[in-house]
């Protein structure tokens, strides 16, 4: 299961997304997190769909490692639409007890499904077409207000960067581990619950050690490196709004023309 989450993977490549800023692209990834849950109707659902697909098919990734990002929320997605697929209002098409099933129940299920699939997507998106180092830099110049507050943005942009990007390596870690214990005889998947949790242990342990033996390795590496935080760093390589970048941004607002005309002129669904 540990090899389908692919959080934190990036995909080097040469496309459209890949070439654009990447601060302009963490605050696209807001913007369009914001007017998912602005669509209000399935036109303006379908406008911000396609919108997304088309930022998919420019990032020049295969759909295969988006579709593995999607595997793992998949479960999540079922529950809840289950559950607002009875949470509905109106007239019951199909009533059972206190459990009824109705249109609006239906529409807000498929409203639920198909935002967080999108949410997921765009934000694999940016993991996919940006690398560790540029979205350190992206992320601490947009934070670069916030040090008039003293607020130590270099080393919280770091931190951030850091993690994400051991997500991948963790999970490595941990088939790795598992397989080791599955060759030791270990039985992980029979039993019920509390056995499984328990069989989890033998797991657990060696993924802690490991997690922060990297952790040491890495902090010395940085040391031999003579790194001493943000304070007087430069950098090799300068973010620069280009051509891509204004174009990204028009789109953009586009989209959320679109969006707002529709929840405008047609009437919400759910």
């Amino acid at each position: 299961m540990t090899r389908d989450i692919a959080l934190g993977q990036f995909v080097p490549g040469n496309g459209i997304v890949h070439r654009t800023d990447p601060r302009v692209k963490i605050i696209l990834l807001i913007f369009f997190i914001t007017i998912i849950f602005c669509a209000f109707n399935f036109v303006s659902l379908g406008i911000v769909t396609a919108a997304i697909l088309t930022v998919i098919a420019l990032s020049q990734v295969s759909f295969k490692l988006y579709f593995k990002s999607l595997k793992v929320i998949i479960f999540i997605v079922i529950i809840t639409s289950l559950l607002n697929m009875f949470y509905g209002t109106g007239e019951p098409i199909w009533q059972f007890g206190i459990i009824k099933l109705t249109m609006s129940g239906i529409y807000r299920a498929v409203f639920v499904s198909v935002r967080i699939v999108l949410l997921i997507l765009i934000s694999s998106c940016l993991t996919f077409t940006t690398s560790p180092t540029d979205l350190t830099d992206a992320i601490e110049r947009l934070m670069k207000p916030l040090k008039f507050f003293h607020v130590k943005v270099h080393e919280i942009a770091m931190m951030m960067t850091i993690a994400l990007r051991f997500v991948p390596t963790l999970l490595e870690e941990t088939d790795k581990i598992m397989a080791a214990q599955k060759a030791r005889g270990a039985d992980m998947e029979s039993g019920g619950l509390i056995k499984k949790v328990k069989a989890m242990t033998p797991i657990l342990i060696p993924l802690f050690v490991s997690a922060f033996r990297r952790a040491y390795d890495l902090a010395t590496a940085m040391e031999c490196r003579c790194y001493r935080g943000g304070e007087g760093r430069t950098r090799m390589k300068s973010l620069h709004i280009n051509r891509l970048d204004i174009i990204g941004i028009a789109f953009s607002v586009l989209v959320l023309t679109g969006v707002v005309l529709c929840n405008v002129f047609i009437a919400p669904v759910v």
